[in-house]
């Protein structure tokens, strides 16, 4: 039988191209798309490219009304969390492509999820590249105990620093704590633009036009160094076949799992 498909940012820029790739597979149907600026309008209305005539709504609450099997989240870091635990609670599994979750957030969901006996998945990022740098940086961890990790996003991004980053250095942290040479507290001048810290590590997030979105972790011995760098381009396509793949998965498991990798074979 498909999977019926809920996709709460079903107008966005990651939203438009899952729309047109969800319509192409056999196995999957979207049942439901969730937009504040278009609720109440068709799909077909807003987005020319496909014939699903579905009503789009205004809320997650609302689209759920609806029975899904999986609730694909590519929505804003002020409602993702609400929206999640509305789908956990209802017993539908969950893909979270948005950023801004929290270590106590993602706790607080694995609990949930636990307790209503569904699977959640999120990744700070779906582009297969992306999850290549992480378990590369992983890999060179082991062996470089100086690293830090750099958050490139266009001025429009909000939250810093990224689902991406904040991800790596979660797992950066699992893999042992970085050394700093000098403690942040022991900097002279402005402690703050040493960065902020996670999980041990030190990230710096930019948000400058002419990028979309990117991370790049350096890691630092002496006299060399190892640049690690994932590059995003304009399109949003590099995010769709991960998601696809999430939205397969993630009925095969109770409770969080984080990063893309972690339904991947290496």
């Amino acid at each position: 039988m498909p999977i019926d498909v809920c996709l709460a940012g079903v107008t966005g820029w990651v939203g438009q191209c899952l729309v047109s790739a969800i319509s192409t597979e056999k196995d999957l149907n979207l049942v439901g798309g969730v937009s504040r600026t278009y609720a109440g309008k068709r799909l077909n209305e807003v987005l020319m490219q496909t014939p699903l005539n579905l009503t789009i709504s205004g809320s997650v609450k609302e689209a759920l009304k609806n029975k899904c099997d999986v609730l694909v989240d590519y929505t804003k870091p002020n409602v993702v969390k609400s929206n999640v635990l509305e789908a956990i609670q209802n017993g539908i599994h969950v893909v979270i492509g948005t950023s801004g979750l929290t270590d106590e957030d993602f706790a607080q969901i694995n609990e949930q999820a636990i307790k209503y006996q569904v699977g959640v998945l999120a990744a700070g990022n779906f582009a297969i590249t992306a999850v290549l740098l992480q378990r590369f940086a992983e890999m060179a961890a082991k062996y470089i105990p100086y690293w830090e990790i750099l958050d490139y996003a266009n001025e429009k991004k909000v939250d810093a620093p990224s689902g991406t980053a904040r991800e790596l250095a979660s797992r950066l942290g699992q893999v042992q704590k970085p050394i700093l040479y000098n403690s942040i507290e022991e900097t002279q001048g402005s402690k703050e633009s040493r960065g902020a810290t996670l999980n041990g590590t030190q990230v710096h997030s930019l948000r400058l036009p002419g990028y979309t979105l990117s991370v790049e972790v350096i890691f630092g011995l002496l006299d060399e160094k190892l640049i690690i760098r994932h590059e995003a381009g304009s399109s949003a396509e590099p995010y769709v076949k991960g998601t696809l793949l999430a939205i397969r998965q993630v009925s095969s498991f109770i409770g969080l799992k984080r990063g893309l990798d972690s339904i991947m074979e290496f």
